[in-house]
């Protein structure tokens, strides 16, 4: 265990710059989450954290060494692939044995680390099996077991999840949450699945285009977003494109006037509207804002039910609700009122970067 700092890492194909001066302090015992859409630079920085690839400037502290010229094997970093990497002609314990085996442990202590590591992640009965007689689950853990057997410094995550199903995926992230806080063992992953991010995370840093957008605290990048992309990225959001006419009011495309917080610059803009802040029906005190509109589209989705309402002929917005067990909800072609209030309304310059998520 130990704390991790990147400083200013960098690193271009040709042309191509893939990460932009990305600085990062990941504290000792923390798990830190790397967080954005594809191409945004996010496994290529991991990577180099690892080094299986050079950076092209910048350098990566591991504790207190300095390890940005030193090859992976010499980096007391355990990584965890997207495809798991297990050797198929090796048993499970052989599988996990191999780094060690690779650090010239003696052999008298390799047995009962490789029967610990097993037993952590609960596969202590299949240490005799080939990667084949397994589940997609159960690899992944022996991919795990892998990594943590070196009693690494860091821990390293690609996509860890991406290849399980969508139920196995809620299990497994679970798992890992909580091997990790059971080990206190400083933890760097990488993923494009916000929900997995927000369940998994100390902290995420947000990533696009090479570079850095927010670090914070899911709280903190939820209620609080730098900016459009990641109002649109972390969780969802309504994003309407507009102009702050004067200082707490907002005009979309569509003519809606929008009351919201009184800061930002005249000019150009774009208004976020959360979906769960947004009011259905009956006039509510506390709404500054309230406007008409006709049900386009009514989605089931179990614990909810997303309502698509147009509020003009430009202007659409959805509105998340509750699945009340009287299953009384809007149909499509009704006239709803929509209301929230100005608080819930963020308006961030309309900068060139289009919004995601």
């Amino acid at each position: 265990m130990a704390r991790l700092e990147i400083e200013r890492l960098s690193k271009s194909f040709g042309a191509t710059v893939a990460v932009h001066e990305v600085s990062l302090d990941v504290r000792d015992g923390e798990f830190l989450v790397l967080l954005g859409p594809s191409g945004c630079g996010k496994t290529t920085t991991l990577r180099m954290i690892a080094g299986f690839i050079a950076p092209t400037g910048g350098r990566v502290r591991l504790g207190d060494k300095d390890v940005t010229a030193l090859p992976p094997w010499k980096r007391n970093a355990g990584m965890v692939f997207q495809s798991y990497a297990l050797f198929p002609h090796l048993t499970v314990a052989e599988n996990v044995a191999f780094g060690l085996e690779m650090r010239k442990v003696p052999k008298a202590e390799i047995a009962p680390r490789v029967v610990e590591a097993l037993r952590l992640v609960r596969l202590g009965g299949l240490a005799e099996r080939l990667p084949r007689q397994l589940s997609g689950g159960q690899q992944q853990r022996v991919a795990l077991a892998r990594a943590l057997v070196i009693r690494p410094d860091v821990l390293l995550l690609d996509e860890p999840l991406s290849n399980l199903d969508a139920k196995l995926r809620e299990t497994v992230r679970v798992e890992i949450r909580e091997l990790q806080r059971q080990l206190g063992t400083t933890t760097v992953m990488v993923t494009h699945d916000q929900e997995e991010a927000l369940i998994m995370a100390d902290r995420l840093v947000v990533m696009s285009e090479g570079s850095v957008r927010q670090v914070g605290t899911q709280r903190e990048l939820y209620e609080r977003p730098a900016d459009r992309f990641v109002a649109g990225f972390v969780g969802r959001s309504n994003l309407l494109p507009g102009k702050m006419v004067k200082p707490g009011r907002f005009e979309t495309e569509g003519g809606i006037a929008i009351a919201c917080a009184a800061n930002g610059a005249l000019g150009p803009a774009v208004v976020a509207l959360r979906p769960e802040r947004l009011v259905l029906g009956p006039p509510a005190a506390g709404l500054d804002n309230r406007l008409m509109g006709t049900v386009e589209l009514v989605s089931y989705l179990g614990s909810s039910i997303d309502v698509h309402v147009r509020v003009s002929p430009a202007d659409r917005i959805v509105i998340s609700q509750p699945n009340r067990a009287d299953g009384q909800a809007p149909k499509e072609g009704d006239k709803i009122e929509v209301g929230w209030p100005s608080q819930a309304a963020v308006v961030f310059p309309n900068d060139a970067t289009p919004a995601k998520g």
